[in-house]
């Protein structure tokens, strides 16, 4: 392609694109200002990295830190896990397997916070769940779930709401694969593992790829389902983001906001390489 036609490509981009990309950076660009002590209001600016000395030595933060990657890496790993059987299984057309693909995909029409505050009334302490366990005598009491210490609930909630978008991706990946490829595997002595492990996760592994970066990057910035069913022990990096801005102190939570989006970019960037290494059997 010449330079000429690069111009002309990027001059037809730019109304679109160039928007995009200024508003973005015009966020990053304040975001990494203010935590070393510019835009401060009420005050005048100065460079510094105290802030991020302050919140770097905070045993909130560390916490906080560990907490949403624990979170962003089960949900992305639990919701491709369970999407991959479904895509392979809604593969090829059946009577009905229009309506079953409509109805697993029904949990991206629903609102993050309205998921949360059913699940909340499902598993409250006198609700269905509780009187179910206790009907079937599993349970001589009721128990608390909600806000549990390690997250389950939250857990539950990111994987019924991500599973739909990586199951639209993994059955387009899995759909394209051609009957003859997955044949040939057969005829030679393949299992249904060894077929999934060395024909459809190979060349399903963009799919993949695409659905644990998008759903890692939502899941470690979750706020919504923190603050509804999230324990109270700990605080997700969005909530301590707005923790701080409750505070007043917009300079720890630019700190925050800023270990956020580096830590969505390096651990989406691990998620990938590894997603790639592991299904093309690089690793034994």
């Amino acid at each position: 392609m010449t330079a000429r036609r690069w111009l002309v490509v990027a001059a037809l981009l730019t109304p679109g694109l160039g928007l995009i990309l200024a508003l973005i950076g015009t966020v990053i660009y304040m975001a990494i200002a203010q935590s070393l002590g510019y835009f401060s209001f009420g005050a005048e600016g100065q460079f510094s990295f105290e802030y991020w000395g302050e919140v770097f030595g905070r045993r909130l933060f560390s916490r906080s830190v560990r907490y949403s990657l624990y979170i962003g890496t089960v949900s992305a790993i639990l919701s491709v896990a369970l999407a991959y059987p479904l895509a392979i299984w809604l593969r090829k057309p059946f009577s009905g397997s229009m309506t079953i693909g409509s109805m697993l995909k029904a949990p991206m029409l629903v609102h993050g916070l309205v998921a949360a505050f059913l699940f909340l009334n499902i598993i409250a302490y006198h609700g269905p769940l509780n009187q179910l366990m206790q009907a079937l005598g599993i349970w001589s009491e009721p128990h608390r779930l909600q806000n549990d210490r390690h997250g389950i609930a939250v857990l539950i909630l990111q994987v019924w709401k991500n599973l739909p978008f990586a199951l639209l991706l993994l059955t387009g990946a899995v759909q394209g694969i051609s009957d003859d490829v997955l044949d040939a595997a057969r005829d030679m002595g393949a299992g249904a593992w060894s077929r999934f492990r060395k024909v459809i996760a190979p060349l399903s592994v963009s799919a993949m790829q695409a659905a644990l970066v998008i759903i890692f990057i939502g899941a470690l910035a979750d706020f919504s389902f923190q603050t509804v069913v999230g324990p109270t022990n700990v605080q997700s990096l969005a909530q301590l983001m707005v923790f701080f801005k409750g505070r007043g102190d917009w300079h720890s939570a630019a700190v925050v906001g800023v270990s956020l989006m580096v830590l969505a970019l390096a651990g989406s960037t691990l998620l990938a390489i590894a997603a790639r290494f592991i299904m093309k059997g690089r690793l034994k």
